[in-house]
């Protein structure tokens, strides 16, 4: 197998490193603390129980909240569906761009990576956002990904999102959280 390797394209690599991680697929809380945006010990003393338990209230609140994005993100990295939420990140980050030369470049980039069939880590939307996707590439606007980018919202927030708040990583996340207030 390794003499075909050099062989093998870029999409096909980014399968490799995927399933070369099966044998490491955790849900754990280290998942989490591993991918913290600030040193884990100092990030949790921040983190109020509170904070934690606000993230249940909705899909919104955990995504607007720093560790409660880096706890989402742990978690879809443990089910390998990581794409969609760096695409929503993506379109986030995209509709602050305010250059108009950055704005096709921008969008190109996203178009390759996410939503053009067979991109290296494409979102599942239906044909239909797909196409209109495509459609509004040929002139990029800020709003050429939201059908794409709501529909993606939409899968976390009614998948992956209720599996989250289930999981071990945000269940081990709470019971540290109160384990220092004892």
């Amino acid at each position: 197998l390794t003499p075909l390797l050099p062989h093998i394209d870029h999409r096909n690599r980014g399968m490799r490193t995927r399933l070369g991680c099966l044998s490491h697929k955790s849900d754990s809380y280290n998942d989490f603390t591993a991918i913290l945006p600030d040193k884990p010990n100092r990030a949790l003393k921040r983190l109020s129980t509170e904070e934690a338990t606000r993230w249940a209230d909705s899909f919104d609140v955990l995504l607007s909240h720093k560790y409660g994005l880096a706890a989402f993100r742990a978690f879809l990295k443990t089910e390998f569906s990581e794409e969609n939420l760096e695409f929503w990140l993506a379109c986030e980050d995209f509709k602050k761009t305010r250059s108009a030369a950055k704005l096709a470049s921008k969008a190109q980039r996203i178009f390759e990576e996410f939503i053009d069939v067979q991109a290296p880590r494409e979102v599942n939307i239906d044909f239909q956002t797909r196409e209109l996707t495509r459609r509004n590439m040929q002139e990029p606007s800020l709003s050429c990904f939201d059908q794409a980018q709501g529909k993606v919202h939409s899968l976390m927030e009614k998948d992956s999102y209720p599996r989250f708040l289930r999981s071990k990583i945000y269940t081990d996340l709470l019971s540290q959280t109160q384990r220092r207030l004892s």
